[in-house]
């Protein structure tokens, strides 16, 4: 019988996301390789009706791009409704863009018809929030991770059964003649989901958006859940768009950290630098929302943002934080709106707050470049 499964290293011990000079080296060495999935520039809009014949659009991400490299993963946060889940969806083609370009692997895709994307379906797949209502309910274990290999016309049914069972095995499902024949009402919540990832990777998709994959499982399964995929993407390579609203989670399984504000990235950087010493207002308030396992913070007032998220359909102009911002400056914030510009290497931040840091980041950067550029030309004597 062929071998239909990808060679891989035995798993060594799990860790977490790199930090320190090991991040620094992945960073450099994601600005020297092209990335697998590119998003430039995309707008997604939903219409809701107004009035009896009228419309109205509605941006749930707005100019926004971003880059993941292969093996890499990053993780997405932001309140409800600030565009995560449709990012992920406009990366696997679900919904087509109004405005923009994406790109998997050099190949533009966004206005690839389905029967052109039938190829890269195969390469990038989804693991969904919800493991009860994502499988089939009347399908078994066996047919449901194998429905994407006959859709796909892969193997024959010898085949397609020992890659199922490979597959079980690789997310813990072991024996996998335990659970082959198991429908999804006798299992867990953790062993469903497991059973969604085996999905998943049945194709050996080399990029997996992760929606929310632990939010609806207990807190028992989380960090198994969390370990396997990181696993998984060590030995296979797999590129994750993770998206969530747990910081702790994304800070221990990503390479890179994105929050979201309505449709836009308004802070990106490695997830530790972020955390850390995060910069944008709304970070800060994300991270300061975070209970911490201290009785004594029953007797505190938890400084909130006030106010709520503007409508994504009446968006105010500038920052389209500013109406909720501590730190608001007026004329500046509510004037035009900010672009991502980096700070510290790596960490890039949307906010005026830090216009003569990044122009000063600029000014450092431009005589080093210069002066690199000068040291190429000149000949070795």
């Amino acid at each position: 019988m062929p071998n239909m499964g990808r060679s891989a290293p035995s798993a060594g011990p799990i860790v977490g996301a790199p930090q320190g000079p090991a991040a620094a080296q992945q960073s450099q060495t994601r600005s020297t390789t092209s990335p697998l999935v590119e998003i430039d520039a995309v707008d997604i809009l939903f219409y809701a009706r107004k009035g009896l014949l009228g419309r109205v659009s509605i941006p749930a991400v707005n100019g926004l791009s971003l880059d993941i490299h292969r093996g890499e993963t990053v993780a997405v946060v932001g309140e409800s409704g600030s565009g995560k889940t449709t990012l992920g969806r406009a990366s696997l083609r679900l919904v087509k863009p109004a405005a923009g370009r994406i790109r998997f692997d050099g190949t533009d895709i966004t206005q690839s018809s389905e029967g052109k994307l039938k190829s890269f379906r195969r390469r990038a797949q989804a693991v969904f929030q919800d493991p009860y209502s994502s499988i089939n309910s009347y399908m078994n274990v066996y047919q449901i991770v194998e429905e994407p290999l006959v859709v796909h016309g892969i193997g024959s049914k010898a085949e397609r059964r020992e890659k199922v069972r490979q597959v079980l095995e690789d997310v813990r499902l072991s024996p996998p003649e335990t659970y082959l024949s198991k429908y999804p009402h006798t299992l867990s919540g953790g062993q469903r989901q497991r059973v969604g990832i085996a999905r998943a990777l049945v194709l050996e998709p080399e990029y997996i958006v992760a929606d929310e994959p632990v939010s609806m499982i207990d807190a028992s399964s989380r960090a198994e859940i969390l370990y396997l995929m990181r696993n998984l993407q060590q030995r296979f390579g797999i590129a994750f768009l993770y998206i969530t609203h747990d910081i702790a989670s994304a800070v221990h399984f990503s390479d890179r950290l994105a929050v979201m504000y309505l449709g836009r990235i308004v802070e990106i950087g490695p997830p530790a630098e972020v955390v850390a010493h995060p910069l944008h207002p709304y970070t800060q308030a994300l991270i300061a929302a975070v209970p911490e396992p201290d009785p004594a913070n029953r007797h505190r007032q938890r400084n909130v943002v006030p106010g709520e998220p503007p409508s994504p359909s009446n968006l105010p102009t500038g920052c389209a934080f500013h109406p909720r911002c501590p730190r608001f400056i007026t004329n500046v914030c509510d004037g035009t709106t900010p672009v991502l510009k980096e700070i510290s290497p790596g960490h890039q931040v949307a906010c005026y707050l830090y216009e003569e840091t990044a122009a000063g980041m600029a000014s450092a950067a431009g005589p080093a470049i210069e002066s690199a550029a000068g040291s190429a030309e000149t000949p070795s004597p």
